[in-house]
């Protein structure tokens, strides 16, 4: 890819939901938005090469993105109301409401309540988080061509409906929350570790954007326990970034990562606000659990001081709180530190997750633990298959390959 083909890249993947949320507030139509900052994104694959890479290339794209629309819309212009609209992208100030973060906005008014959540949750991550169709399919376990459909289905709804892009008041909060919270979670995971092939392994734009947007959430509703766990999970997870990568460019796991290259200044904040949130005496949600979980591990100085009882403890709350079988994976990886591979292997067992990389990835390492070699091989071959970051390809790879010397 030429130098300017990487910028363009790089814009596509900074400026991509700045852009569209900008087209939405003014236009009030998201897939208006939508097809007018692709429109911004192929013009400057056309001119940048041959006129060069402006200064400030989301600025460009947002103006090359609003001229295009007037020009659509003045096109259009056979009824007084197609007027009214190209007026709206005039440059005067507007209200902002409570919200004045653009995305955040975006991301509220995307997770309408009249759509169900996982509707929401996708037409979100697919405007605001820049994510392609079959990202959000693999954080969803689901089929590509299921996804673009329920995508599209979203967004004829909120025509249909009539759905109006503005600023959420105050009161409309509690009732978006939810899914507010499970777009910013799976942006952040898409960012941890990369799905699609021929990305790069760990996306520190989509993290730093998650945690930017979550802190904004928390101060909207600072005494929203589930936003607090949620802050509070991505950052001891960011705080061990540097350390989950190799030199090789290969995962690596918890158990193996140098401890002393994590961030510390995150990993203090973090426990802050789990701290906070058990010191407030409420029954902790989801993302609480799976954020003092987190702590758990973050306390430890070594693999070795992991208070592992401790841990499953935790998980038997999430399993409760969150009968899925991907918390029963996790809570019998767990139980394979305390009770046994043996033990761990037979609650893996049966669990409805044929088409989930770590699934079979976690039986490899089991089955590698309790000596049954080609077992273990099979099982590293279909978690290899499944997954698309080469960072995980290339760990797993080097771990069924050391059977051979089993």
């Amino acid at each position: 890819m030429t130098d300017v083909g990487q910028v363009i890249a790089r814009a596509h993947r900074e400026e991509w939901a700045r852009v569209v949320a900008t087209l939405a507030r003014r236009l009030g139509d998201l897939g208006l938005a939508e097809e007018m900052a692709a429109e911004a994104f192929a013009v400057a694959v056309e001119r940048w090469p041959a006129d060069g890479v402006p200064p400030n290339p989301g600025a460009w794209l947002t103006t090359t993105a609003q001229r295009k629309a007037i020009d659509r819309l003045r096109r259009e212009a056979r009824r007084e109301e197609k007027h009214k609209e190209a007026l709206m992208l005039s440059d005067a100030p507007e209200p902002l409401g409570v919200i004045d973060d653009d995305r955040l906005r975006l991301v509220f008014t995307c997770c309408h309540p009249a759509l169900a959540m996982e509707a929401r949750v996708a037409l979100t991550l697919r405007m605001v988080g820049g994510l392609t169709a079959g990202e959000i399919a693999r954080a969803f376990l689901v089929q590509e061509t299921a996804m673009v459909r329920r995508i599209t289905r979203a967004k004829e709804k909120i025509k249909a409906a009539k759905i109006p892009y503005r600023v959420p008041s105050r009161a409309d909060l509690p009732a978006r929350v939810t899914g507010v919270l499970a777009v910013l979670f799976l942006i952040f995971n898409e960012g941890y570790l990369a799905s699609g092939p021929g990305t790069e392994a760990v996306r520190g734009d989509l993290t730093a954007e998650a945690i930017r947007l979550t802190r904004l959430v928390r101060d909207l509703m600072p005494a929203d326990g589930e936003v607090a766990g949620l802050l509070a999970l991505m950052l001891l997870t960011e705080a061990r970034r540097t350390a989950r990568l190799s030199a090789r460019g290969e995962l690596v796991p918890l158990g193996e990562q140098d401890r002393g290259a994590w961030d510390r200044a995150l990993i203090a904040e973090g426990h802050a606000l789990v701290r906070a949130r058990l010191a407030s005496g409420q029954a902790p949600g989801r993302y609480q659990i799976l954020a003092a979980i987190n702590a758990v591990h973050t306390d430890a100085s070594d693999v070795r001081d992991t208070d592992w009882s401790q841990v499953i403890a935790l998980y038997d709350q999430l399993v409760r709180l969150d009968p899925s079988p991907i918390a029963a994976l996790n809570r019998a990886i767990a139980v394979a530190e305390l009770d046994g591979p043996e033990v761990a292997l037979a609650k893996v067992a049966g669990l409805p997750l044929a088409g989930y990389y770590l699934f079979h990835a976690t039986r490899a390492d089991l089955l590698r633990r309790l000596g049954r070699s080609s077992e273990s091989r099979a099982a590293y071959d279909r978690a290899i298959e499944l997954t698309g970051n080469p960072a995980e390809t290339a760990y797993l790879i080097r771990r069924r390959d050391q059977l051979a010397g089993l």
